[in-house]
């Protein structure tokens, strides 16, 4: 089954009770990581999430997924609240798939369900950069058991490679693959910002 099949990602509209289901998840998590964002009120997340219907579904695939998303601090510039993927591992619902729809179609055999690329456009959310990745790695300890896809640089993935990073030894790590590999720890974080 590919990603999205079993859903209509078509409607990128929450009934109320799934919206307000949703609501309740993210300001729980919310409150419980106040380290992730000190200065920032709920409220005010609310309001912005209030009146931007898709980002707030596209927070549900987050969720849906196995992401955890939180805040993790707002765009100076935009004034956007910033969320992450915040799971301990890299979301479940998004392992073992390679980076990009090149890299998959370059397979010959035992192909991946998807690529991480294609997910997060359809989720409406953005791969996070290696920077960052290492932004969030000072929020805590996460993929100390898995690895996530990074946004890869042009002049790699021409060469046909593509960024993952994870953490080991108390250390953040980035390294390369070929981008058309994939493996069952291996999934990517993604940033929404609303």
């Amino acid at each position: 089954m590919k990603f999205g099949e079993e859903f209509d990602l078509t409607t990128k509209e929450l009934a109320p009770e799934q919206r307000e289901e949703l609501l309740g998840k993210l300001k729980a998590r919310f409150e419980k990581n106040r380290n992730r964002h000190n200065d920032i009120q709920w409220s005010d997340v609310q309001d912005k999430l209030d009146t931007n219907i898709e980002k707030l579904w596209s927070l549900s695939e987050m969720e849906r997924t196995g992401g955890e998303p939180d805040v993790v601090g707002s765009d100076e510039e935009t004034g956007e609240y910033l969320f992450y993927d915040c799971s301990p591992e890299s979301p479940k619902g998004r392992r073992s798939i390679c980076y990009d729809l090149e890299a998959l179609e370059s397979r010959k055999e035992h192909k991946p369900a998807n690529n991480a690329l294609d997910m997060a456009a359809a989720m409406g959310i953005e791969l996070l950069t290696e920077e960052q990745y290492r932004d969030l790695q000072k929020l805590g300890a996460f993929d100390t058991k898995s690895s996530s896809w990074v946004e890869t640089p042009e002049r790699i993935r021409k060469l046909g490679g593509a960024l993952f990073c994870d953490r080991r030894y108390d250390t953040v790590f980035a390294y390369h693959n070929g981008a058309e590999s994939y493996y069952g720890a291996r999934g990517f974080r993604g940033c929404l910002k609303v």
